[in-house]
């Protein structure tokens, strides 16, 4: 793996959390692919998660892209109480590694905290994510994202944009 690659996979993922801090969210839609995957599981007990989305209970599980389209449209549209207002958020992503799969896929290993700020309230969400990337010829685009939250007494909302 080339030092370039794993820059470029870096400059990406550091791009999404621009888009998600700026709610710039037909930017940071398009970044995934029609057909990714999104999964943030829950945990079992204090080490064991929840690997399939189909025999256990996840914080999001969205199947495809659409799932994401849905709640930035109600997002928009004022129907998402729990979003109303948005939180500002930052997102910090750290710890990249990058590895290119024998498919030509490139997965990518991350560990990222969010500090939020909602109606005067502050908080923290943080964990590690795992993604799957397909390569384009200007950049990367998510074939999946699976994120496992590591503070997961959640005495907020819990939302994609805080991940």
């Amino acid at each position: 793996m080339s030092q370039e690659l794993h820059f470029a996979v870096s400059q990406f993922l550091y791009k999404k959390a621009e888009l998600c801090d700026a709610y710039d969210w037909d930017a940071y839609l398009e970044l995934y692919d029609e057909d990714s995957e999104y999964h943030i599981p829950q945990w079992i007990d204090d080490h064991n998660y929840v690997q399939d989305p189909n025999q256990g209970l996840s914080y999001i599980y969205y199947a495809d892209r659409s799932g994401l389209e849905d709640r930035v449209f109600r997002i928009r549209t004022g129907k998402a109480a729990s979003a109303t207002p948005l939180p500002r958020t930052l997102h910090s992503i750290n710890n990249v590694q990058v590895n290119v799969l024998n498919d030509g896929l490139i997965e990518a290993h991350v560990a990222w905290h969010t500090l939020y700020n909602r109606q005067g309230l502050e908080g923290c969400f943080y964990g590690r994510s795992t993604y799957l990337l397909r390569q384009t010829e200007s950049s990367f685009r998510i074939r999946r994202q699976h994120s496992i939250l590591l503070n997961d007494k959640i005495d907020s909302v819990l939302d994609f944009y805080h991940v």
